[in-house]
C-alpha cells in the first residue's frame, strides 16, 4: 500500500486533459507534499508567464520526424494527464514533435531531441515516440540553458519493438523542469529508459509505463547528483494489467551540500489479472555530506496471488568507512579514495547508457560534480 489510506490503485486513477479537474496544489496533497511548490513559479497554479524553449532533433535516418498541431490524432493516446501541471502543459503546448520509427526498421544511430531553454517564463512542449510492430530504436532527450517548463512525452512501444530512452536533465542552475514520461508497451514489446538528473534549481520527472498485451518488459534505470539546495525529485509508477509481464527499477543518488534534497517515489501495482507479473524496484542514496536529506518511499500493492516475483528495497546512508579505510591504508589519498567509491557506486547503472560517448559525457558530469 502507498502511503496514503487509499490503495495505489484507487490513487493514480484520476485522469484528465482538462485543467479545471485538477485543483490547485497546496502541498498537502500525497503527491505534492515533497515539492517545494513556492520554487514552481507558477506551473502548478497557471500563474507562470508564457515563454519559449528551441527543440531541435537530429534523428536517425530511418526515423520520421513531424512537428504537428495540437489536432493531431496520434496525441494524447497513450498517457491521460494525472496531475494539475500535466493537464497545463497538455492544454498550453503550441506544437508537438512525432518521431515514427517504420515497421521492422532498426535504426542506425541513436535520434537526439535537444530541449534548450532561453531565458524567463515558463514553456509548455509535447514529444511523441511511436516504434511500431518489430522496430527498434535509441532516442535521446537532453535538456538545458535556463527555462521553467512542463511537458508530456509519450512512447508508443509497438508488439515486438524494442525502444532505449536516455532522458538527460543538464539544466542551468536556476531552471525548474516538470516531466512527465509515459511508455505503453504492447504484446512482447521491450522498453528501456535511463533517466540522469544532474541540473536545475527543481526538477520533478514522473515516468510511468503501461501494458496493452502480454509478454511486455520495462527497466527503468536512474542517476542523479544533488548538489546544495537543489531539489531533485523523480516519481516512478509501473502498472500492471496484463499476464506475463516484466519491470525493473533501479535508482541511484548521491547528495551533497546544504538542503540538497531528493525525493524517489517508486509505485508498482499488479492488478488482479496482472497474473505472472515478475517486478522489482531498488533505490539507493549515498548522503556525502551534512545537510542533505534523501526521502525515498517505495509502494507495491499487489491484487493477485499469482506473481512470479516481486519485491522492493530502499537505503540511504553516507560513504562506508571501511571502504575508504581499506583504499587509504593502499596508499590512496582520502580524495581519491572517497571518487573511486562514490565511481563503484555507479558503475553498474553508467554501464546501461548503450552510447559510449554520453556513457563517458555522464561519468564526466559526476566526476565534475565530485570536485564541487
Amino acid at each position: 500500500m502507498g502511503l496514503d489510506t487509499k490503495p495505489l490503485s484507487t490513487l493514480h486513477e484520476k485522469a484528465s486533459y482538462n485543467v479545471d479537474d485538477f485543483p490547485v496544489p497546496t502541498g498537502r496533497e500525497e503527491e505534492w507534499r515533497f515539492t517545494p511548490l513556492s520554487r514552481l513559479k507558477g506551473l502548478h497554479s497557471g500563474a507562470a508567464a508564457a515563454a519559449n524553449v528551441v527543440v531541435h532533433v537530429d534523428a536517425a535516418p530511418e526515423v520520421t520526424v513531424e512537428t504537428v498541431g495540437r489536432d493531431d490524432q496520434r496525441i494524447g493516446k497513450a498517457y491521460v494527464p494525472a496531475d494539475r501541471v500535466s493537464a497545463q502543459a497538455y492544454a498550453s503546448f503550441e506544437k508537438a514533435t512525432v518521431l515514427t520509427v517504420p515497421r521492422e526498421a532498426v535504426a542506425s544511430k541513436p535520434t537526439v531531441i535537444t530541449v534548450t531553454g532561453s531565458g524567463q517564463g515558463a514553456a509548455y512542449g509535447h514529444t511523441v515516440v511511436r516504434v511500431e510492430p518489430l522496430a527498434e530504436a535509441v532516442v535521446v532527450l537532453e535538456h538545458q540553458g535556463s527555462a521553467v517548463y512542463a511537458d508530456n512525452v509519450e512512447f508508443v512501444v509497438g508488439e515486438g519493438a524494442t525502444l532505449r530512452v536516455i532522458s538527460l536533465q543538464d539544466w542551468a542552475d536556476d531552471a525548474v523542469h516538470v516531466s512527465h514520461h509515459h511508455a505503453l508497451l504492447a504484446k512482447d514489446a521491450t522498453f528501456r529508459s535511463f533517466v540522469v538528473t544532474l541540473g536545475g534549481d527543481l526538477v520533478r520527472l514522473s515516468p510511468s509505463v503501461s501494458y496493452s498485451g502480454p509478454g511486455g518488459d520495462a527497466d527503468l534505470t536512474g542517476l542523479y547528483f544533488v548538489d546544495a539546495g537543489q531539489h531533485l525529485e523523480h516519481r516512478l509508477l509501473v502498472d500492471h494489467s496484463q499476464p506475463n509481464c516484466k519491470s525493473n527499477v533501479v535508482y541511484k543518488g548521491a547528495l551533497q551540500g546544504q538542503d540538497a534534497h531528493a525525493v524517489w517515489i517508486g509505485d508498482v501495482i499488479i492488478r488482479v489479472e496482472a497474473e505472472g507479473t515478475d517486478t522489482y524496484e531498488l533505490n539507493r542514496n549515498l548522503l556525502l555530506t551534512d545537510g542533505a536529506r534523501a526521502d525515498s518511499v517505495p509502494n507495491l500493492e499487489i491484487l493477485t496471488g499469482e506473481v512470479a516475483g516481486a519485491g522492493h528495497a530502499s537505503a540511504s546512508g553516507r560513504l562506508d568507512d571501511e571502504h575508504i579505510f581499506y583504499l587509504q591504508a593502499r596508499g590512496i589519498p582520502f580524495d581519491d579514495a572517497r571518487r573511486l567509491v562514490i565511481r563503484g557506486f555507479f558503475a553498474q547503472l553508467l554501464e546501461k547508457i548503450e552510447v559510449p560517448e554520453l556513457r563517458e559525457r555522464v561519468l564526466a558530469k559526476v566526476e565534475a560534480e565530485l570536485e564541487k
